[in-house]
């Protein structure tokens, strides 16, 4: 069965198909009058429907025995300039592919509640998704470029045009910040372009080419890389737009924000890193520090907040250090494990968004001291944010317990006792974690008027989420088998650490 699925995958533009589905939905979405809003979310989640049906499709298709780069198109695009569309998946890609078509399902699944506006908040919501997918699927770092800045238009009006109070300030921070980040990784993608024997944008030429660059080049542009990245995934001190964009934008964006969009500049770290090995060599050390910098202040300051929403804002800047440990480990476990959480923290708080979004809506608060006792008459919600702040803490059966160690274990392997410091942030994430279950679900006194449970949709939502944080916590195996390949190949002179 899975040798036709290959034949038949290789047969037809694949990857093109995927990335394309969202704007032909978008488009469909388009011509469709605003009056007809049945049929809007109908075709709005049949599009999302479709793209990850798509995704899984191929997915089995996909040798995870293989290394290199599969499915791969290329089309001359500006060939004088050295710009060509070129896609290709492999074990790094895919199951961020896989994540941003779940999620762009599940977000969907949500907003087909709204009502302001819903045909273009639905078109948005396709667009952001077809960006995101051009950024994992590219083999060209100018295509990278050009749909990395795509990703700012949509969320830049999903939060200006139907967020909260502080709505213009959130959308214009993100832009601002996103934007001029980007500026930079451009002049580092540039600078390659020209050093580049045969000027060109390709990343595969890249790699034949980076045994010629000597460690103070490499070192330079790498550098470029990562400020660019490191506004997107965020690395404290650049990570001011975050609380504000994720507390103020829609929950159907909040999702996407956290889930996928902040996994774009870990990807990206490692892309660049593949290009640049000794770049990201000589920089390791103070990604480190960074690291538990961000997994530390992350997790107090989550700790510290009442309203449940920027407390799974902060939550991610925690998540995004261990990440950022990882991929500094530059080895097998570190890469791994970094790879791993970008997946499952996406499943996390894409749950915990989903989930505080739907008790706003109900009792228009997200300050716990208002939600106090509510787990007595919502149970079904109960019963899953429960499960959703066990994954975020990483508990042994969630798919966070497997990832977060692995990266651990690669740190301890490079930097020692220093990596030991970020299991102080592990602990206060455990400790705001349980302090919330505790007082939402184990505690009287909720004063509040009656509210309603899960709906279906949200309902459906949140099982896929936690579910599948469940699933790869018991069983593990088939996402380590995708992912090894591509890290072993990635960095082929790491010592290997026992993971096989």
């Amino acid at each position: 069965m899975q040798v036709l699925v290959r034949a038949w995958l290789a047969s037809v533009p694949a990857l093109s198909i995927l990335l394309w589905m969202p704007v032909v939905a978008m488009l469909i979405i388009a011509v469709v009058p605003a009056s007809r809003g049945r049929l809007l979310r109908t075709l709005a989640l049949t599009g999302t429907a479709s793209t990850l049906a798509w995704s899984i499709f191929i997915t089995v298709g996909f040798d995870a025995s293989l290394a290199t780069l599969q499915l791969v198109e290329r089309r001359p695009w500006a060939p004088e300039m050295g710009m060509s569309y070129a896609l290709g998946v492999d074990g790094l890609a895919l199951p961020l592919v896989l994540l941003t078509t779940l999620m762009g399902f599940v977000a969907m699944l949500v907003a087909v509640r709204q009502r302001d506006q819903a045909k273009i908040f639905f078109a948005w919501l396709l667009v952001l998704e077809f960006a995101v997918l051009g950024v994992f699927l590219s083999q060209d770092w100018f295509l990278f470029y050009v749909f990395w800045e795509i990703t700012l238009i949509p969320m830049f009006f999903l939060i200006g045009m139907w967020g909260g109070e502080k709505r213009v300030l959130a959308s214009v921070t993100f832009f601002l910040y996103t934007f001029a980040g980007s500026i930079v990784m451009l002049v580092s993608m540039l600078a390659v372009h020209v050093y580049l024997p045969s000027h060109s944008f390709d990343m595969v030429a890249d790699l034949a080419a980076r045994d010629t660059w000597d460690a103070a080049f490499q070192t330079k542009i790498f550098a470029g890389f990562l400020l660019g990245f490191a506004v997107k995934l965020p690395i404290v001190p650049l990570h001011g737009w975050l609380p504000l964009a994720h507390v103020e934008a829609p929950t159907p964006a909040s999702m996407f924000l956290s889930a996928v969009l902040l996994k774009m500049g870990a990807y990206g770290i490692m892309r660049s890193g593949q290009m640049l090995p000794l770049g990201l060599e000589a920089l390791a050390p103070v990604l480190s520090i960074f690291a538990v910098v961000n997994i530390g202040y992350g997790a107090v300051l989550a700790w510290r907040r009442t309203d449940l929403k920027a407390m799974v804002a902060f939550s991610s800047v925690s998540h995004m250090g261990i990440v950022i440990l990882g991929i500094a480990a530059l080895n097998e476990r570190g890469f791994v494990g970094a790879s791993m959480t970008m997946l499952t923290h996406g499943l996390t708080s894409g749950a915990l968004f989903l989930l505080v979004g739907a008790i706003y809506e109900r009792t228009h608060s997200r300050q716990l001291e208002d939600l106090v006792g509510i787990g007595a008459r919502v149970p079904v919600y109960a019963a899953f944010m429960a499960l959703a702040l066990l994954a975020n803490m990483g508990m042994p059966g969630f798919a966070g317990f497997i990832a977060e160690l692995n990266a651990m274990l690669g740190a301890l392997a490079r930097f020692g006792a220093w990596a030991l410091c970020a299991t102080i942030g592990v602990l206060i994430t455990a400790a705001y974690c349980l302090r919330n279950i505790g007082r939402m679900f184990f505690s009287k006194g909720y004063k509040g008027a009656d509210v309603t449970d899960l709906s279906s949709s949200e309902t459906i939502g949140a099982a896929i989420l936690v579910g599948l944080c469940l699933v790869i916590g018991i069983v593990p195996s088939p996402l380590l088998g995708v992912i090894r390949p591509t890290v072993q190949a990635m960095l082929p002179a790491i010592e290997q650490d026992g993971l096989r």
